[in-house]
């Protein structure tokens, strides 16, 4: 079968830095995190304090007021970055409905709906619960809603691999693309999961850290680095075969060119201490990228956790082998944006083309202190202006699900 080329021609972003695409550039490159005290509800009694909550977002500029009311944060998130993608790409008018198509991924979804609806039932009885329930806690919602909004006729699927959704959302939409069963996809995930069962959880099991200092709180690679921190909002890409993308004149960011996904069938929450589920996915999506060449960007996993940071540098060495691995330029955004879950890859693609597009590579914030197990370039704290000709962006789950994806500068 003859692949067919992918590009990128739109991007979107609602994040804890910014809420849109300009924005979150902006603070990723200025290495300005957006992690505070917890707004969303009384932290009274919980040991995690600290989130990467989206700010001054206003959801009226994307849907009307009947819309917002059927619809969950989760969902309306994706559809805000859906729509700010779908506009940049001017992709509307230019497209077949039945050729178009949408892949937006979800970690948990629309899991508030499901408490306080549950909490309707306790306090006022079955009869109040809302129509909406079902559709706002299904996890295909904003895939559905996205498709409805773009009247996106073609393959449409709502991905659910905890952390590694959005990549592998991404990922799956490629492939569609360059076999020939779209002509384009919009491409994303989106998470808004800030609420006390989902911190609760996540801090019993050991995955928060419980710092009270927003500055040393989301600190990958570093040695001090306790936990993540929980981020929420969306990202979207819009991926469209080279030639249609071409002969409509759109901008192009990048040529989409790898992605590899395993499992570490290892442990529903530990990663793999070998390394060998990460290190193949990022192998995989380098070796199909074909870049021989050591200028390379790694937007890494990076979630600040101390078995995480570790392995997910182990992985990136045994990927690319150890020379290359030591000239390459790392960086984890999370250390700005939080942990966004299902929504994490999507918006780490967008850093990832962005980097390649602008020449600019995005720092890890709040690295001080080196650790021996993270012994590789980290891009501590200041951006780096770099000539990059091959981005990858790695996502491991919960699950050991392992997806990396490629980004390379288009060539004629």
């Amino acid at each position: 079968m003859i692949m067919r080329r992918v590009v990128v021609t739109g991007l979107g972003a609602v994040t804890p830095i910014g809420n849109d695409l300009a924005s979150t550039w902006e603070a990723m490159c200025a290495g300005r995190h957006g992690i505070t005290p917890i707004t969303k509800f009384d932290t009274e009694g919980f040991k995690a304090t600290l989130a990467a909550e989206v700010k001054n977002f206003d959801p009226s500029l994307y849907m009307e007021r009947a819309e917002l009311r059927r619809n969950e944060l989760c969902t309306i998130f994706g559809i805000a970055a859906a729509d700010q993608a779908v506009k940049d790409s001017g992709i509307m008018g230019h497209i077949e409905p039945e050729r178009f198509g949408t892949y937006f991924s979800t970690g948990v979804g629309g899991v508030n709906v499901a408490v306080t609806e549950s909490e309707k039932i306790a306090k006022k009885g079955p009869g109040r619960v809302s129509p909406y329930g079902i559709t706002m806690l299904m996890p295909n919602d904003a895939a559905g809603e996205v498709s409805i909004r773009f009247n996106a006729q073609g393959p449409s699927f709502g991905i659910v691999s905890a952390c590694a959704s959005s990549n592998h959302a991404l990922g799956e939409a490629y492939r569609a693309i360059a076999h020939g069963y779209a002509d384009a996809i919009i491409a994303g995930g989106s998470e808004a999961a800030i609420i006390p069962i989902t911190v609760a959880s996540f801090t019993n099991c050991m995955a928060l850290t419980k710092t009270n200092d927003p500055d040393r709180a989301s600190i990958p690679f570093d040695a001090q680095r306790s936990g993540f921190v929980m981020g929420e909002g969306a990202a979207a890409l819009i991926l469209e075969e080279y030639e249609h993308a071409k002969a409509r004149g759109a901008r192009i960011y990048a040529e989409f060119c790898g992605y590899g996904a395993t499992s570490d069938a290892h442990h529903i929450t530990a990663p793999d201490p070998e390394a060998k589920g990460g290190s193949r996915a990022i192998r995989m999506a380098y070796e199909q990228a074909g870049v021989d060449t050591d200028k390379i960007y790694i937007n890494a996993h990076g979630t600040s956790t101390p078995m995480n940071d570790k392995i997910e540098t182990l992985a990136i060495k045994k990927a690319l082998g150890e020379d290359l691995a030591r000239k390459v330029m790392i960086s984890s955004t999370k250390s700005m944006t939080g942990h966004m879950l299902g929504a994490a890859g999507a918006v780490e693609a967008v850093a990832s083309v962005m980097a390649l597009y602008t020449g600019v590579v995005p720092p890890t914030v709040g690295l001080q202190e080196a650790d021996p197990n993270c012994d590789l370039d980290y891009v501590p704290n200041v951006k780096r202006e770099a000539e990059i000709e091959l981005a990858l962006s790695s996502s491991l789950g919960f699950g050991g699900h392992n997806a990396c994806i490629a980004f390379k500068k288009v060539r004629d």
